[in-house]
C-alpha cells in the first residue's frame, strides 16, 4: 500500500498559523452612497479595514497613490492602519472624514450611513452601495503575518483565479443586503470577518511565495524552525547559540540568514515576540505583570516592565486598563446617539 506524500514542515508551520486568524471586529458600515460623493476614511493603528462593493462602483485611493477602480463584488483591504480615501469618481476632491457624519447606529458597532447628492429620478446606476469595516488581530503570530500584507490588497470579483469560497461568501453578503431580513446585518458582518481570513489566505496561495520578511523565514526549512520554537516557548532561555543548533547552522550564519529573512535579529525578534504576546494577554485575560514577567523568563518584573514599554510604547498597566475600559458596560444600542465612530475605539 502506497504511504501518502509527506507535507513539508514549512506547509504545515503555515497551515498553524493560518489556523490561528482570529480577528477582532470593531466596526462596520452599510454604506449607500449617491453621486457626487467622497468619504476619508481615518487612519486606525494596529488594524486592516476592508471594503466590500455589493452594487455599483467606486474608487480607492492610498496617500499618494494613484485611484483604483473597484466594482460591485471586488474585495479591497487596507492593512497597516492606513488612512485612505473612497471616491465617487477617479478625479474626485478628498470628502468629510466618515466617523464624523450623521449616521443610523444599528447597535453600537453596527451603522448605516446614507451620503451624497440627489439622484435623480429613477435612476439606480449613480449609487453604489459598499459594506466597510475595520478590523483588527490579537494573536501575536497573525499580527506578524498581517506585517506581511502589502499596503493594498484587491480581490477583484471577476477574477478567475478567486477562490470559489471567497466568491461563495461575496455572494451571500450581497444577497443579505439586497433582500433584507431579521438579523441580516448580523449575517453580514459575521460573513465580513469571514471573507476577510479568506482573502489574506487567497493572497498566501496566491502571490506570498514572492515576499520577503517574517513570511519567508516562517516558510524556510532551517529559520521556521527556530521561529517555530520561539512562537511555542517564548518563555524558555533562548540565546543565539540554541536557536541556531536548532536550525542545525552556525551561529554567525544562523543570525545572518535570520536577519536577512525576518528583518531583525533573532534576539530582537524574541523580545518583540514576548513583549507582542504579553500584550495580547494583557488584553484578553486577567493576568498580572508580575506572572507574565516569570513565564516569558524575565528575572524581574522590572526588567519585564521595561522591555515592554520599549517595545510596546506603552505600560502594561496602560494596555491591562484597556480591557478593563471595554468590559465595562455601556448604554443600549436603542439610546446611543449618532456620534463619531472615533468615540467608540
Amino acid at each position: 500500500m502506497a504511504s501518502a506524500p509527506q507535507v513539508p514542515a514549512s506547509t504545515d508551520r503555515l497551515a498553524r498559523v493560518l489556523h490561528r486568524l482570529r480577528l477582532r471586529s470593531t466596526f462596520y458600515c452599510h454604506a449607500e452612497l449617491t453621486d457626487p460623493w467622497a468619504l476619508e476614511m481615518p487612519a486606525i493603528a494596529d488594524s486592516i479595514s476592508f471594503h466590500v462593493v455589493t452594487a455599483g462602483t467606486c474608487w480607492l485611493r492610498l496617500p499618494g497613490g494613484d485611484a483604483v477602480a473597484l466594482t460591485a463584488g471586488d474585495l479591497a483591504l487596507v492593512p497597516h492602519g492606513q488612512g485612505h480615501d473612497l471616491l465617487g469618481s477617479r478625479d474626485a476632491r478628498p470628502g468629510p472624514r466618515v466617523d464624523l457624519l450623521p449616521q443610523h447606529y444599528v447597535t453600537e458597532h453596527y451603522s448605516v450611513l446614507r451620503h451624497g447628492g440627489p439622484p435623480a429620478p429613477g435612476d439606480t446606476a449613480r449609487t453604489a452601495q459598499l459594506i466597510c469595516g475595520v478590523v483588527s488581530f490579537d494573536e501575536p503570530a497573525a499580527r506578524e503575518l498581517l506585517r506581511a500584507l502589502p499596503d493594498l490588497l484587491l480581490i477583484g470579483g471577476d477574477t478567475v483565479s478567486v477562490a470559489s469560497s471567497v466568491k461563495d461568501t461575496l455572494r451571500l453578503m450581497a444577497g443579505e443586503l439586497a433582500h433584507p431580513q431579521p438579523g441580516g446585518e448580523a449575517v453580514a458582518t459575521r460573513l465580513a470577518d469571514i471573507l476577510v481570513v479568506q482573502a489574506i489566505r487567497a493572497w498566501i496561495a496566491g502571490d506570498a511565495a514572492s515576499t520577503s520578511g517574517w513570511l519567508r523565514g516562517l516558510q524556510d526549512d532551517r529559520i521556521g524552525r527556530a521561529l517555530e520554537a520561539i512562537h511555542a516557548s517564548p518563555g524558555d532561555e533562548w540565546t543565539l547559540e540554541r536557536l541556531a543548533h536548532l536550525a542545525t547552522m552556525s551561529r554567525s550564519t544562523f543570525s545572518a540568514r535570520f536577519t536577512e529573512l525576518v528583518g531583525e535579529a533573532p534576539i530582537a525578534y524574541l523580545t518583540r515576540w514576548r513583549m507582542t504576546t504579553a500584550a495580547s494577554r494583557l488584553r484578553t485575560e486577567e493576568v498580572t505583570a508580575a506572572r507574565l514577567a516569570v513565564e516569558l523568563g524575565y528575572q524581574s518584573e522590572a526588567a519585564f516592565h521595561r522591555a515592554f514599554t520599549r517595545v510596546i510604547g506603552r505600560t502594561p498597566g496602560a494596555v491591562r486598563r484597556d480591557r478593563e475600559d471595554a468590559a465595562t458596560p455601556s448604554r443600549s444600542a436603542e439610546t446611543l446617539p449618532e456620534s463619531p465612530i472615533e468615540q467608540r475605539y
